[in-house]
């Protein structure tokens, strides 16, 4: 669309069905992610070639005019207040000198949804239509009646809807109008959709566009937050979609002793006591937990609600998180291929894995398993097994992984100790498990070699250094060199058993600090330092440095310890800065990869630690690798 237009976004509602949250909150400003609706709606719109937006405002509209004056778009933003509320009618036909210029877009307020509204203008404009409604199928919501050319007929209940007559479909709450449907809008209070028809029986067309049709490869995301559930599960399709199962809101300083279990969201000004559990909770803004004080007393579990000021909504858990067409909640957040549920057998919780029939990682992953319990390494119990279906059955670890843990502020002292934790179970890996080699065929011959060690430097210039950074490499031969010296230096240290991703994703944190180690089964038979690196020098989470290097030390003497004088503390040391450099190359090369092949975006955000990182190490080593060390820094 080549000429401007006009938008105008519908906030004035009083947002009955939102009730008690829009007692305080106006709903266009409530929270999703530390950001009001109000703001997504205005990034999903900015790419556009629009003028100027209008919003009516009536219920507290002071919250709302105070977030436009302090909002990078306000010098483009025209306020229209209204005395008592106009309804979607009368809203547009309050503002008809402001959209009487030409085409204009009208966008709910209570809508999230990453619909493609470029291809919506683009259809409009071709159509020669007075109204272009934006729909999708929705049966919940399905209330017009659209015939085979797209056109609407007619609208009824949901329930009443002849299937004979017409296509069934629902209202986005985005649509896209010609200035001459002002006409049809009486002055003061009416409903938008009366105009609609009476457009209609005058001879205009009223047309659509399916969304999940219109130019998508897959069905757009779009959520209604009229309801207190619509909301919550808004807010954790949010969380999913950013790869995480916890959101704190910087205004949280501290929440020492806080339980967090399932999916958590606090936003800013909360206070919260010590001893406090959380599971699948929204904590809206200026909520106070606090045992003994405020709406909330002496509980032990907040479960499937949302907490306000002096409220508490009680949820039902299956209809605030995603599940899929069978009705079994998908979990994890993490890059692998295989599905994982959760579940109920004999009425306790378990997570169902499910593999894909070509996938060799199920057979290891179960003779792992027994493996590494056995010698008392804290993975989930494993419970029931299916090969024919490709299917196994394990404890519930929960979705809290020392990552999502670290997500809420916590003393010095309980960060290190819970580190201390996770070395204790990977000396466990390096010395007793490695002692039993023998017990687990498939682990014993799975060696990391020169040849795999080779394999993740190559993995790193092709997916993050080409694809990610689209650079060529110049010396490609010197480079190649250097690799290949890399890997036989990595591949001449001492073996342990491994991890070999034993970073902050894949320990879990269960109630009671237990702990329970996840995504083994890529095991392998390598340097011990690679691990450490993994867990110490992590993308995910950013120690501090003098902690670091105190766990570090907490290693070598739990490795001591174990050993006796076997443990050789300097030829360990030896082998760190190798191990750091591919570790870093492969987390890279491993968020270049899960972004762009497997579209799951939220990887790159870990991308800058891991380059801080890779540079730090390649520093340290630029006069062993000065190929490595130039492609580093132009990184």
């Amino acid at each position: 669309m080549s000429n401007p237009f006009n938008i105008f976004i519908l906030a004035a509602g009083p947002g009955k069905r939102l009730r008690p949250i829009t007692n305080h909150i106006p709903k266009p400003l409530v929270p999703v992610l530390g950001k009001p609706v109000l703001q997504y709606i205005l990034e999903n719109i900015s790419s556009l070639p629009f003028n100027k937006i209008g919003i009516n405002l009536n219920h507290k509209k002071e919250s709302i005019e105070k977030w436009v004056s302090e909002c990078s778009l306000k010098e483009r933003i025209i306020l229209f207040h209204e005395e008592t509320e106009l309804d979607t009618g009368g809203a547009l036909k309050n503002a008809e000198r402001f959209l009487n210029k030409g085409t204009f877009l009208v966008h709910n307020s209570d809508i999230l949804s990453n619909i493609n509204l470029a291809a919506l203008l683009e259809h409009h404009l071709s159509s020669k239509n007075i109204i272009t409604l934006a729909v999708h199928d929705y049966p919940e919501f399905n209330n017009l009646i659209i015939d085979e050319k797209g056109f609407l007929k007619g609208i009824g209940k949901t329930s009443a809807l002849p299937s004979e007559d017409g296509q069934k479909s629902a209202f986005t709450g985005i649509a896209v109008y010609e200035p001459e449907f002002l006409e049809f809008l009486p002055v003061g209070a009416s409903g938008v959709v009366n105009a609609w028809l009476n457009a209609m029986s005058a001879g205009f067309k009223v047309g659509t566009f399916d969304v999940c049709r219109g130019g998508f490869q897959t069905r757009p995301y779009w959520n209604d937050i009229g309801t207190p559930s619509a909301y919550a599960s808004a807010v954790f399709d949010a969380l999913r979609d950013k790869g995480e199962v916890i959101f704190i809101h910087p205004s949280m300083k501290k929440c020492n002793a806080v339980d967090l279990q399932g999916r958590v969201v606090i936003e800013e000004k909360c206070k919260l006591s010590k001893n406090i559990s959380l599971k699948n909770c929204i904590l809206l803004p200026d909520s106070n937990v606090e045992t003994g004080t405020g709406a909330i007393h002496e509980l032990d579990l907040l479960e499937n609600c949302i907490i306000g000021p002096g409220f508490k909504i009680d949820l039902v858990e299956s209809e605030i998180l995603s599940v899929e067409e069978d009705g079994r909640q998908l979990i994890g957040t993490g890059g692998s291929d295989r599905k994982y549920y959760r579940g109920k057998l004999n009425d306790k919780s378990v997570v169902i894995m499910q593999s894909s029939g070509n996938d060799p990682d199920f057979e290891r992953q179960i003779e792992y398993t027994r493996f590494f319990l056995k010698h008392s390494i804290p993975v989930p119990e494993l419970i029931k097994v299916d090969s024919n279906r490709m299917q196994a059955i394990f404890e519930d670890a929960g979705d809290i992984s020392l990552y999502s843990y670290l997500k809420c502020p916590r003393e010095k002292t309980e960060i290190e100790d819970s580190y201390r934790s996770v070395i204790n179970v990977m000396t466990l890996i390096h010395t007793r498990a490695t002692k039993h080699i023998s017990e687990s065929p498939l682990l014993q011959k799975r060696i990391f070699d020169y040849d795999y060690f080779r394999w993740e430097t190559d993995y790193f210039i092709k997916r993050f250094v080409e694809e990610i950074r689209n650079i060529r490499v110049e010396n490609a031969s010197g480079m190649q060199s250097e690799f290949h010296r890399l890997a036989l230096k990595a591949d001449s240290f001492p073996k342990t058993i491994i991890h070999r991703d034993f970073q902050s994703q894949n320990i879990m944190i269960m109630k009671g600090q237990e702990l329970r180690i996840i995504d083994y089964q890529g095991a392998r038979i390598g340097p011990p330092a690679y691990d450490v690196a993994s867990i110490l020098r992590d993308p995910y989470y950013r120690l501090e440095d003098n902690m670091r290097e105190r766990l570090l030390d907490y290693y070598i003497n739990q490795m001591k310890d174990k050993t006796g004088e076997r443990f050789d503390e300097n030829y360990f040391n030896d082998t760190l800065l190798s191990c750091w450099l591919q570790r870093h190359m492969q987390a890279l090369g491993a968020y270049g990869f899960l972004s762009s092949i497997k579209g799951k975006k939220y990887f790159l955000k870990y991308v800058p630690e891991g380059l801080r990182l890779l540079k730090e190490d390649i520093s340290l080593a630029k006069d062993e690798y000065p190929e490595l060390y130039k492609l580093i820094m132009r990184l």
